[in-house]
């Protein structure tokens, strides 16, 4: 099977209206520029311009001080602007902090720059960002998401957005009554693994204004979409129906075991029973009905993370789920995710490969497009996860980035390379590697990591100095190495966990190991701390420098607790004493640093919930809860569950509250028993579902600036 071939699959674009146009309509883009960078807005001009071999392409030139971007579609324009900001006027937009202030005059350019694409897609999102990033967006949030993503020339995304109302107009047509409705949908911050087919109903019920005001929502995301050039991957009918169905309708499903965490998963609908062409022609006429005829490209995995296939034949399971989607909406694209086994040799036996694409996560880690020879010849996406849950911690195997991508491109498999994307399960974090994600998309050669980092400290920050340019070489050697050790995302920090002895994970696929060595992190963040006088107005390095100073205090908590477990093994009640109560500070050292910046506050996310949810005090209260259990035990009764502290935060007002008050129990019963005290151990599941319902928002209390930098000269010493 080779891959499509450039004609068909341009044929293809030229049908999905994803070619170029070239009378493009680039006002969409300069209005990116008149919300971001106003300053720059009015000395745009746009045009556009044909690539040869059909792939992306921009142009840049200066005449005095008009600048001027050519391109061949309003991604690569939009691309072209955030070249142009970061590589000529040093400027940038990120999730964590912006750098777009006024620059005094417009950088010339001595000579025209064209960048062209190697690639037809560059990707983002995985389907948890939707939840451990983006559960509570509102408008505003999203059309900064959007602006975002098109300044880094994404044109593949993944938008499962207001999926309930589809669903909820899918299940009323078969007879479904609101109620049994609401019992399958889940909360706000549950979606995603609802969607993936791993709970249903968790997080709820939802209410009608809830339903409505995503499926809004969602609308103005896919205009904006459209206008940005970006396709949207909509979520797929591939099977999943609630539990209840096979009563309902008498139908044959298959049921799908348990999730980790005991909960029940949706079932699969046998692709041999009527009603599973039925169902998935009501679902797609009520897509259409929502959010339009032009859609494309449509996610859903079957038998994901231990779903059961036994019974079925995957192989046609595969055909139907595909001449569905064909039927709903001819020439649509399959898009799967390449994780763990998924998707097996069966199902990919059954795909018609011109109208497929694989998302290969996790790799980071791993080449399964390699193992699996590019999945039995089907076009793919190399990306990387790099972050599970949102958990903080500096991390990101950018040289491995670099490396992979180019030996993919190059490679045997490289005719199935259809393009690079990140996949994290949350983005506020290492803008870096995003960053560095996405501009590989744009690169022909493989990238020099060192020159790269040189001008990504410029564009970051609005400049550099000699102690950021050693910070930042020192960081390559440290947190973002690339050791060959598999990791699951960053390294966790033992102040976040749940009290124990011989904690070697907070979260249960975690490790707090650390692959690198963390006095020489420590000198970086005082290299990266020694610059503050010259980047006293930059936003961006205040969060970075809160940053590594939190991941020295994480690193530092490690030594402390080892050093803890010693005095409790040997019965050393002073050394317990001690340790116990150097530990303790810590948390709080961490909570009141983490104070100063709103990215790493509780009350940044639970405000977000409270905005999601409007005035209605019912879904203010489930929002909140959503938002609190998220982040703790996550969700079921189940008091071992894997999923407790799986995106645990190290985050003030959560450090200062629970964090502290689970390890003061832990404290006090360790103290009980070295006195010789028979005593039961700590509940911790009923305090964090006890926090998880309070109202509490725990608004921060920033130091003055005078007493932030003592506190973080006392952290680096």
């Amino acid at each position: 099977m080779k891959l499509i071939s450039r004609p068909f699959f341009m044929a293809v674009l030229l049908c999905l209206g994803m070619a170029p146009s070239y009378a493009q309509d680039f006002s969409p883009v300069k209005a990116i520029a008149q919300r971001r960078v106003p300053w720059l807005a009015t000395h745009l001009k746009f045009s556009s311009i044909k690539a040869s071999d059909g792939r992306d392409v921009f142009e840049l030139r200066t005449d005095k001080q008009t600048v001027s971007i050519a391109a061949s579609s309003a991604s690569a324009a939009a691309q072209g602007l955030g070249w142009y900001l970061k590589y000529y006027c040093n400027r940038s937009l990120s999730h964590m902090g912006d750098n777009l202030s006024p620059v005094k005059k417009l950088p010339e350019m001595k000579e025209k720059v064209r960048v062209s694409s190697p690639y037809q897609f560059r990707y983002a999102l995985n389907y948890c960002t939707i939840n451990y990033s983006m559960s509570f967006y509102t408008w505003a949030d999203w059309e900064k998401e959007l602006d975002w993503m098109a300044l880094n020339g994404v044109n593949l995304m993944l938008a499962p957005v207001g999926m309930e109302a589809v669903w909820q107009n899918t299940l009323k047509k078969v007879g479904y009554s609101q109620a049994e409705t609401l019992q399958f949908i889940p909360g706000p911050a549950f979606s995603a693994w609802w969607l993936m087919g791993n709970l249903e109903g968790w997080g709820g019920p939802v209410s009608q204004q809830h339903i409505d005001r995503q499926a809004k929502l969602q609308q103005q995301i896919l205009k904006r979409m459209a206008q940005l050039g970006i396709e949207p991957v909509m979520h797929g009918f591939y099977g999943m129906v609630p539990t209840t169905l096979k009563d309902k309708l008498k139908a044959s499903t298959v049921p799908q075991n348990k999730w980790v965490g005991g909960f029940v998963r949706p079932d699969f609908l046998n692709p041999t029973d009527p009603w599973f062409d039925k169902l998935a022609k009501i679902y797609y006429e009520e897509m259409k009905k929502l959010y339009g005829k032009d859609l494309h490209f449509f996610g859903g995995d079957p038998f994901h993370e231990g779903g059961s296939s036994a019974g079925l034949e995957v192989r046609f399971a595969a055909q139907k789920i595909q001449q569905d989607m064909q039927a709903g909406f001819p020439q649509s694209t399959w898009v799967l995710q390449g994780w763990g086994n998924n998707p097996s040799a069966k199902l990919l036996e059954g795909l018609d490969k011109q109208h497929a694409l694989i998302i290969e996560l996790f790799g980071e880690n791993t080449s399964n497009y390699e193992k699996t020879k590019a999945y039995q010849g089907t076009p793919f996406i190399w990306s990387n996860v790099s972050n599970f849950g949102e958990k903080n911690g500096i991390y990101g195997r950018l040289e491995r980035f670099a490396t992979e991508v180019y030996k993919a491109k190059t490679g045997e498999y490289g005719q199935y390379l259809s393009g690079v994307g990140i996949i994290p399960e949350g983005i506020y974090n290492n803008p870096v590697a995003y960053d560095l994600m996405l501009e590989l998309g744009w690169h022909q050669e493989k990238l020099n990591l060192a020159n790269w980092l040189r001008a990504y400290q410029k564009y970051r920050y609005g400049k550099s100095d000699a102690h950021l340019e050693k910070a930042w070489q020192q960081l390559l050697a440290t947190a973002y190495n690339s050791p060959t050790v598999y990791q699951e995302g960053p390294s966790e920090s033992l102040l976040c966990a749940r009290p124990a002895l011989g904690i070697k994970t907070v979260s249960s696929w975690g490790t707090v190991t650390r692959n690198y060595d963390t006095l020489a992190f420590k000198d970086a963040a005082r290299s990266f701390n020694a610059a503050k006088t010259n980047f006293k107005g930059s936003e961006t390095y205040q969060v970075d420098r809160i940053d590594l100073v939190r991941q020295v205090l994480s690193n530092r908590s490690l030594a402390v607790y080892q050093q803890l477990n010693q005095a409790i093994e040997q019965k050393d009640k002073a050394r317990f004493e001690q340790c116990s109560q150097q530990f303790l500070r810590l948390i709080l050292q961490q909570d009141s640093l983490l104070a100063n910046n709103r990215f790493f506050t509780l009350n940044r996310w639970l405000n977000q919930a409270i905005a999601m949810a409007g005035k209605e005090p019912l879904e203010r209260k489930n929002a909140l809860k959503n938002a609190k259990s998220q982040l703790t035990y996550w969700g079921g009764d189940y008091p071992k569950t894997d999923l407790r502290d799986y995106a645990h935060k190290e985050w003030n007002g959560l450090l200062g509250s629970l964090y502290l008050a689970r390890w003061k129990a832990f404290v006090d019963y360790q103290r009980s028993l070295l006195n010789g005290k028979e005593v039961g151990l700590p509940d911790y599941f009923a305090m964090e579902k006890q926090w998880s319902e309070t109202a509490e928002l725990y608004v921060p209390k920033p130091l003055p600036t005078q007493k932030l930098n003592e506190l973080i000269d006392r952290i680096l010493k």
